[in-house]
């Protein structure tokens, strides 16, 4: 019996309760496959972007999305394209969407656009042979609860805190991620401000932040971002909050645990708490024109 399909386009917080299930939907289906979580496309909310105003598109079953095409652009005009489809869904086929997807992106970003492509990805075949350039890299990593590491205490004179306990103050993302990243995040169904952390110095300064990001659809556990403030690094505070931040990830019931980076030294810090590298990703570039 062929399986019905409709086609929807949305926006805004529309787009994202959609991409949130398609995602999870595509984790199910695959413990592994695939460049991003549900929580990644959340994380992304966290401040106004052009493309909030921009039709995402979305295939639906009677079970819900099972391809999408996600555009997102950032502050320097820069835009990304993600086709999504869910391992092993029939009615709609990788090409189809590839092809959709350059074609809704090529309308919106006329300077050009990036295209993330897992390299164990459905995908991988119809990239190479899109005309395309390679471009960037980078690496993700996975970690078993049950190899996650001892709770590291941070340095002295520094103090790990959650937003929970600092509401009467701005959010300490306001910097990078504007005003409205408080209220951007709390309109995000897999936001857990206990676990949006936050290391001070003794004088109250902010030294260093991370976010956790639990699924409890799929039991998957996201970080992003991690950031040390430059005249705090070498001290051991990304080390304490991962560890920190990954215990919070499990009490709550997370299974995996995943990050992303795009650095050797990166890469050394995330090992070094005990995440197995098991994916590369290209970045595949439409220039301008």
């Amino acid at each position: 019996m062929a399986v019905s399909v409709k086609e929807v386009r949305v926006t805004g917080p529309d787009a994202v309760t959609l991409a949130t299930s398609l995602l999870q939907r595509a984790r199910l289906a695959d413990p592994l496959a695939g460049m991003w979580e549900a929580a990644d496309v959340q994380w992304w909310w966290r401040k106004p972007q052009q493309s909030d105003e921009i039709d995402q598109l979305f295939w639906l079953d009677d079970d819900g999305p099972i391809a999408g095409v996600l555009l997102t652009s950032s502050a320097d005009n820069s835009w990304q394209c993600d086709p999504v489809v869910v391992p092993g869904a029939s009615g709609h086929e990788p090409d189809d969407v590839w092809g959709r997807a350059l074609e809704h992106a090529a309308e919106h970003a006329s300077a050009g656009f990036d295209v993330p492509v897992s390299d164990d990805d459905v995908f991988v075949e119809v990239a190479q042979r899109s005309g395309l350039t390679p471009a960037d890299r980078d690496s993700t990593g996975w970690m078993d609860a049950a190899d996650r590491p001892a709770v590291s205490v941070p340095a002295n004179g520094f103090t790990l805190v959650d937003r929970t306990q600092r509401l009467d103050v701005p959010h300490h993302m306001r910097h990078r991620s504007g005003n409205v990243v408080k209220e951007r995040l709390e309109q995000c169904s897999l936001y857990d401000p206990a676990l949006d952390l936050v290391v001070e110095s003794a004088d109250g300064r902010v030294a260093g932040y991370s976010l956790y990001w639990f699924d409890p659809t799929t039991k998957v556990g996201l970080v992003e971002p991690v950031r040390v403030e430059d005249e705090f690094q070498r001290r051991g505070l990304a080390t304490a909050m991962l560890t920190a931040g990954i215990d919070r990830l499990v009490a709550r019931g997370a299974e995996r645990v995943k990050i992303s980076y795009g650095s050797q030294a990166a890469a050394g810090a995330y090992q070094g708490v005990g995440f197995r590298p098991t994916s590369t990703a290209t970045w595949y570039r439409q220039s301008a024109g």
